[in-house]
């Protein structure tokens, strides 16, 4: 997402009213994820739109709709699959990573299937494949097995990190909401492609999400240095507040590894923290 009703007298405060919040946001960030995209298809006037809005060091990413990875389970969707690529043509090389986030219920005995499709998929097309399925995540055959496959297609393994979401009691119904919908799952650090992605979501407490941060430090810095195009997104229960976890691990890498150090955002006020008690 890259704009949010909060941000114009926050985020945005230094920028001009007249201009729009993609352009806006480009400027403060290289990428953005992008969720609408897995429940409904842009016009392809509007991804125009998008590419016009951007640098050209810009990157998209954005999700395969939820037909193609929930309903059909990636089975006889050939057509769903090239339209939604088709859609998307007018971005070219600012499409960073597609994302193909699975449900739960795709388990080990489809991992033929997950083969079959990526093969199927444009060569020069970046994915990352986000898998929830708890025998993904037990270090075991299963999990190799998967590993395995993505290797072989330069097919990155999204990771997940919620730990620091989970952390503590659920004191509103915002955070509770939030918990139901995101896994819980084990954060098996792994790159099986050219293009890391982790999906940190935080909660409400820095420091929750300090002592949760803190280590991919060190992981961002080496995959950088190995060459690697790394994408580290951020959200909070509420994403009004994102860009100030956003903020706080850019804050953590700078002052931990300046020899890749990434600009600051342009951010003028802190967030308002819920109370501990």
């Amino acid at each position: 997402m890259w704009q949010h009703s909060h941000w114009p007298n926050t985020w945005f405060a230094n920028y001009p009213k007249s201009d729009n919040a993609l352009s806006i946001y480009a400027q403060e960030c290289n990428t953005v994820e992008g969720n609408t995209t897995f429940y409904s298809l842009p016009h392809q006037d509007a991804v125009i739109r998008w590419a016009n809005s951007v640098n050209d060091d810009f990157r998209f990413t954005f999700k395969f709709h939820q037909n193609i990875t929930h309903v059909h389970q990636l089975q006889h969707c050939e057509e769903e699959v090239a339209q939604q690529l088709s859609l998307l043509t007018p971005l070219k090389d600012k499409l960073g990573v597609m994302m193909l986030q699975l449900p739960a219920s795709f388990g080990p005995d489809k991992l033929g299937v997950l083969e079959q499709f990526l093969a199927a998929l444009p060569t020069e097309l970046n994915v990352a494949v986000e898998v929830r399925h708890l025998a993904f995540f037990a270090k075991g055959d299963e999990e190799k097995a998967l590993n395995q496959v993505l290797i072989r297609h330069n097919a990155n393994r999204i990771i997940m990190d919620t730990r620091a979401l989970f952390t503590g009691p659920c004191n509103n119904a915002l955070l509770e909401e939030v918990r139901d919908k995101k896994p819980r799952v084990p954060v098996n650090v792994i790159a099986t492609g050219s293009t890391p992605v982790v999906r940190f979501v935080g909660n409400d407490v820095d420091d929750d999400n300090l002592r949760c941060l803190t280590p991919w430090v060190k992981k961002v810095h080496q995959w950088l240095n190995d060459g690697k195009d790394v994408y580290f997104f951020c959200h909070r229960p509420d994403n009004k507040d994102a860009p100030w976890l956003a903020q706080q691990f850019i804050d953590l890498y700078n002052y931990q590894a300046s020899s890749h150090a990434f600009n600051n955002l342009s951010i003028k006020h802190q967030p308002e923290q819920n109370p501990l008690f």
